[in-house]
This record gives structure tokens, C-alpha cells and sequence, in this order.
């Protein structure tokens, strides 16, 4: 049976529901069902959007239902279509057949239990370009022809939004562990483990319309704070208080801009209590308004880990704070000591560690965090072992780097704080309303790694989320006196500069060992990271983006705006700024930094030049010569060590030399 209710289509037939309803401009949900009930899950979608009217129309042999630019079609056999408002088809539901005896919905129960594996197919269209799912290493850019996992590991950030290049852009609105599979012959999207199938689509004449569309009904960024758009440094790891004040007095006494200094993992006392070790640790009070006084802020690395000799271990076991083990030990993680993993989902157990965060750093004046950790990462990813306070991690295991900052922006937001930000390594849809950062985690220092970032930047941009980063440099190795790492350091130093934040990180060479026996000296640290440990080439080209960087504030300012007000990527790719230029779909080594600011990174070592297409419908001046290109042409760039290929849009005044 078909029929209307209020402003949603439904189809129910032999215990199946379908529902399908407007949610946000040119936008529909579908969700679907075997069990009694479907559910509106407070996963990633906002409620207020589901406000707009709906055109539905019922014959005997199909429905639909128009919402602006979409229109969905479903047939009595339950077969749904979507097209734009050219007619055009979107998105096709495989169909049923009596050989293969499955179609577009797959539901198959779990004997005994009311959880289902769900697959969904729909037809695929070969010359199709896809983008976005999130951050993934294997470097390609077109996701055509990909298998993705859905879930979260260590460099690896699912956001289950694709854009395509034929105009729509999906959401599968499902936390659950899976695959996402965009064949050739089929893509499918499958769950092991859930009660119901839950996905967004939208139709839009161009990508930004499609992004906007996406923000609209996710939420979007918080306005970054002003200290957020300079220069950030940190270094695996400040060992003590004074340590990491004679850094930030350096950067002062030569003069450079530095507005964020990093407290890195393992000052604590144990994983779990929260607090600095007061043996390295002494007055965190004069330390934050020391560095106050300079201008920079302190941000402070938290764990979702909770040692078994933790002062709040006993507290969090007992109150049910902390994520389950259904089978074995409760060890869930391993790093010098047992632990246990902080459960997110639960908002009592949210409520109680920021208490403590607001107790033992907010109180000194610590308004920015390192949400480090956050998949979360287990020693095993066994997510039928591990259960949460919403449910198992098969089911709702993506959810929790959301709730990880949501634990932060809540509190923060009590305190009466806005523009709120902090650095996570990972996100799923939803995250970056809570003002997720993003940085693409513990990647290796290579240039075939640094390429793999620039691609996973601009999928991140097109996955919905705008506050993105890397650590400078990878983070695993580099030897500061290695001539070749010096070289890779400079080019993605360069390339830092022209992301949404500039941030210098790694574990680099030689490495130094712990302090003492206890606390925050268990862990050893990493060689010197500044800006001034590469040797003077190196420093004085590092030095003139750290001042570039600085110039660019009015501009920066004004994107991250635009990311604010409509969800705007600052970088992303160019065929978001020139999408009816089909040479762009094909870019994957270059990107815009705002409309106004091509930047074509070196991501080759030993490589002085490069090849840059510039878009058609565009002129494009250089920088550093003068010389002005009509787009659509591909220009070879002199490209020396000290220099990025830069592009400047319709003679755009930005203030680069």
C-alpha cells in the first residue's frame, strides 16, 4: 500500500516501511524498516529541517514525491528512482529480479534478534566522478571503482557523504560499521548489524549548491576563533612547563607569529585522571597567562583512555562510564598500562569528564583541546566485542568521534565560550557543528604520503568538513638534519600554509627517552620540531610563510566565515569554484584556497617546476612575475625551493609578496 501522510510517502507492504519526506531544500530522507517502528535517530541530520513542503502524487502503479529540484518515484514493487528537475536520473534502486531474488533493499535478520544486515544497491553509472566519504590513504581522487570501509582507524576518517558529478550528493545516514562499494557494475552500501536503513539525497546545478544544501541540514562550523588562523607549532612531546615557555619566548624573541603552542600526550599523571603531573607540570596557571601575555594560546592533548590505576577509574566502572567488552577482559586498549575507553554516548558520562576537564584545565584559563585518540583506537577493532551505552559498536561505532567533541563543545558552551574549536583526529557527519578540526593523524613522513594528504583534504572539504589539517611534515620520522627531509618539510611547510589551519607536528629524530619512572616521565619524546631546527634555508623560507601567512589574515577571515554562514570548504577542489570546466573534475594536485587563490603544491622531491591548469572562465595572474594566463591552459611553473606556484583569480589584490 502507497499513500500520503501529512508531508511524507509511505509505501508499507508485507512488513516493510518506506518512508520518504523532504528534509531541507531540494533534499529527501528515506528511511525503511521491518521492525515496528521506523525511528528518527539523532544521528547526524538536524530535526528542524524536515519542514518543507512536498508535491506528492499517487496513481495506481507508482508515487512520488517533488521537493524542489528532487523528485523521488516509487513503484508498487517498491522500486525507487530519483531524478532532477530536468528529469535526468540521480540514482536508481537496483531491481528485483526472480533469478537473483534480491533488488535495492536488502534486509537479512539475525535469527533470533531483531538486527538485520542491510545491503543497498543501486545502478551505477560508469562516467560518473565521485568525492568526499571522508579521509582515506589509498590516494585516489576520482572514487569510482572504490571500496571504502566505513569506519575509523588511526589516518583513517569515514563521513559516509559522496558528491557526484551528475548532481546529488548522499548521505548514508548510518553510524553502523560497513562497506561503501562504488562499482562499476553496482554501488552498494551494507551494514552487518542494524534495525533500519536511513539515507539523505539532494539535487543542486553545482557542487556549492550541493555543499550548502549538505550544511544546511548537518550544521555547520562555529566561526574559528581569531588565534586559530596563525601559525600552530608542537612536537611529540614537551616534557615539562619550562620546556615548552623557552620555545614559545623564542618564537618571540626572533619575532614570529605563533598564536598556538601545544601540551602534547603523557603529561599527565595517569591515562584517565585528566591533570597535569605537578613534577613537570608545576603552576599551569602562570604558565597560560605567561604564553597569554604572548599572544598564544595553550592547547592541551586529552585521551579517551582510562587506566585501571586512574583516580576516576573506580568512579567510571561504577556509574557505567566507560565502553564494555561482551566477551573477555575489558582491556581495550594498550599504551604504557591497561585501559578502558570513555563512552561518549553517554551523556552523564560526557557531563562528568568535562567536570573534570573544566576542574583541572578550563579553570586555568585552557580554552582549546586535542581530542586525540578519538575513533576511538583499540587494540583490537573487534566492534562485535564492544558495546556501548546506545548499543553495540557494530551499530553505532562511527558515532563516537561526534559525541567526543560534542562532550567539549557542551561544555565549552556552559561556560559561556563561543567560537569554539578543537583538533580531533577523527569525525563522522555531524562533527564539524561541534567545531571539529580535523588532521589527517599518525602519517608517515614521505613525499608519496604528503600527495595522499592533498587528495584527503579535498575529500574532507567535499565530505562536509571544513576545519581540516595535517601534521607538517608526517608525523612518523624525519631526521631534522636529513638534507632530503628538509626538503620534503619545506614543501609541506609551504602547502601548511594554505590549508584551513597552519600547524607544525611530528615525531621526529633522534628520539629522547622519559624523564623518570612515574607519570608524565614514562614517555619518552621526539627531536626537536621548531622552525628553527632544519638549518638556516630552511628557517628563512619557513619564516617568510609564517609572515605570508599572517598577511593573508583578512582573506582567511572571510572564508572561515563563509564556512560559518553557509558551509563553505575554504579549500576544496577546483571544479567546486569552475564545475562547467570538465578539466577540473580531473585535478587532483591542486586546489582552491578560497575563490580567489590557486595553490598547486610541490609534491614531487627535487622538482623546481610544475605543470598547473588553470581553469577556463578565469584569468589567472602569477604572483612572483606578473604574468597573466586566460584559464583554461595549462602553464609550467618555475617552482624553486623557497617557492609554491601560486595563482591569483581575476587579478584578486592578495598581499603574497
Amino acid at each position: 500500500m502507497i499513500r500520503a501522510e501529512q508531508n511524507r510517502l509511505i509505501r508499507e507492504y508485507d512488513h516493510e516501511k518506506v518512508w520518504i519526506e523532504p528534509w531541507g531544500d531540494n533534499a529527501l530522507r528515506v528511511r525503511a524498516t521491518y521492525e515496528a517502528r521506523i525511528t528518527d535517530d539523532d544521528w547526524a541530520l538536524l530535526p528542524a529541517c524536515s519542514a518543507a513542503n512536498a508535491r506528492i502524487d499517487i496513481s495506481e502503479d507508482k508515487a512520488s514525491i517533488t521537493n524542489g529540484k528532487i523528485r523521488a518515484e516509487i513503484t508498487r514493487d517498491g522500486r525507487i528512482t530519483f531524478y532532477n528537475q530536468k528529469g535526468e536520473i540521480l540514482l536508481r534502486e537496483c531491481q528485483y529480479t526472480y533469478q537473483l531474488k534480491y533488488g535495492g533493499r536488502e534486509f537479512t535478520p539475525h535469527p533470533g534478534s531483531s538486527d538485520y544486515q542491510l545491503k543497498v544497491r543501486f545502478e551505477s553509472n560508469r562516467e560518473e566522478k565521485l568525492f568526499g566519504m571522508g579521509q582515506y590513504q589509498h590516494g585516489f581522487f576520482n572514487l569510482k571503482g572504490c571500496m571504502l570501509e566505513l569506519t575509523h582507524r588511526n589516518s583513517q576518517v569515514s563521513v559516509p557523504f559522496v558528491l557526484s558529478s551528475l548532481g546529488y550528493g548522499f548521505l548514508w545516514h548510518n553510524p553502523a560499521i560497513g562497506r561503501a562499494s562504488f562499482n562499476l557494475n553496482v554501488t552498494e552500501w551494507s551494514a552487518p548489524s542494524t534495525k533500519q536503513m536511513d539515507y539523505w539525497i539532494t539535487a543542486g546545478d553545482t557542487p556549492a549548491e550541493i555543499e550548502e544544501a549538505y550544511a544546511a541540514v548537518t550544521g555547520k562550523v562555529p566561526m574559528m576563533p581569531e588565534y586559530a588562523m596563525g601559525f600552530w607549532q608542537c612536537k611529540l612531546r614537551y616534557r615539562t612547563q619550562e620546556e615548552l615557555l623557552e620555545v614559545a619566548r623564542e618564537y618571540k624573541r626572533r619575532n614570529l607569529s605563533l598564536s598556538v603552542i601545544v601540551v602534547d600526550f603523557f603529561h599527565w599523571t595517569n591515562q584517565g585522571d585528566w591533570k597535569f603531573d605537578p613534577v613537570y607540570w608545576p603552576d599551569p596557571k602562570a604558565m597560560v597567562e605567561e604564553l597569554r601575555r604572548m599572544g598564544i594560546e595553550l592547547m592541551v592533548s586529552v585521551w579517551p583512555t582510562v587506566q585501571t590505576e586512574s583516580e576516576n577509574y573506580k568512579t567510571m566502572i561504577e556509574r557505567g562510564f566507560l565502553l564494555r567488552s561482551d566477551r573477555g577482559v575489558r582491556t581495550q586498549f594498550q599504551f604504557l598500562g591497561q585501559n578502558a575507553i570513555f563512552d561518549a554516548t553517554n551523556p552523564e558520562a560526557r557531563a562528568f569528564l568535562w567536570s573534570v576537564i573544566k576542574k583541572n584545565y578550563y579553570d586555568y584559563g585552557i580554552r582549546v583541546f586535542w581530542l586525540d585518540e578519538a575513533e576511538p583506537e583499540l587494540a583490537v577493532y573487534d566492534h562485535d566485542n564492544y558495546r556501548y551505552h546506545i548499543g553495540s559498536s557494530l551499530q553505532v561505532g562511527n558515532i563516537y568521534p561526534v559525541r567526543y567533541s560534542q562532550t567539549f563543545y557542551d561544555g565549552l558552551t556552559a561556560e559561556g565560550q563561543t567560537n569554539i574549536i578543537h583538533l580531533v583526529r577523527a569525525a563522522w557527519a555531524g562533527s564539524q557543528r561541534y567545531g571539529a578540526l580535523v588532521w589527517s593523524g599518525d602519517i608517515a613522513s614521505t613525499f608519496e604520503v604528503f600527495r595522499h594528504q592533498v587528495r584527503s583534504g579535498l575529500h574532507m572539504a567535499i565530505a562536509g568538513i571544513p576545519w581540516w589539517t595535517t601534521d607538517i611534515g608526517g608525523f612518523h620520522g624525519g631526521d631534522p638534519d636529513d638534507p632530503a627531509f628538509r626538503e620534503l618539510i619545506i614543501r609541506w611547510f609551504q602547502y601548511g600554509a594554505f590549508c584551513p589551519v597552519f600547524r607544525l607536528h611530528g615525531d621526529r629524530m633522534p628520539h629522547q627517552p622519559g624523564t623518570g619512572t612515574s607519570g608524565g616521565g614514562l614517555c619518552g619524546s621526539g627531536g626537536p620540531n621548531e622552525v628553527w631546527s632544519y638549518g638556516e634555508e630552511a628557517y628563512q623560507i619557513m619564516e617568510s610563510y609564517i609572515h605570508l601567512r599572517e598577511r593573508l589574515r583578512p582573506y582567511i577571515r572571510e572564508l572561515m566565515r563563509q564556512a560559518h554562514e553557509k558551509g563553505t570548504p575554504p579549500m576544496r577542489p577546483l571544479f567546486y569554484d569552475f564545475p562547467h570546466d570538465s578539466a577540473c573534475w580531473e585535478v587532483e594536485d591542486a586546489y582552491m584556497f578560497g575563490p580567489d587563490l590557486l595553490v598547486a603544491p610541490i609534491l614531487h622531491e627535487g622538482a623546481r617546476s610544475r605543470d598547473v591548469y588553470l581553469p577556463a572562465g578565469a584569468d589567472w595572474t602569477n604572483p612572483y612575475t606578473g604574468e597573466t594566463f586566460t584559464g583554461g591552459v595549462t602553464a609550467i611553473v618555475d617552482a624553486p625551493l623557497e617557492r609554491i606556484p601560486l595563482f591569483l583569480r581575476d587579478g584578486a589584490d592578495l598581499p603574497i609578496r
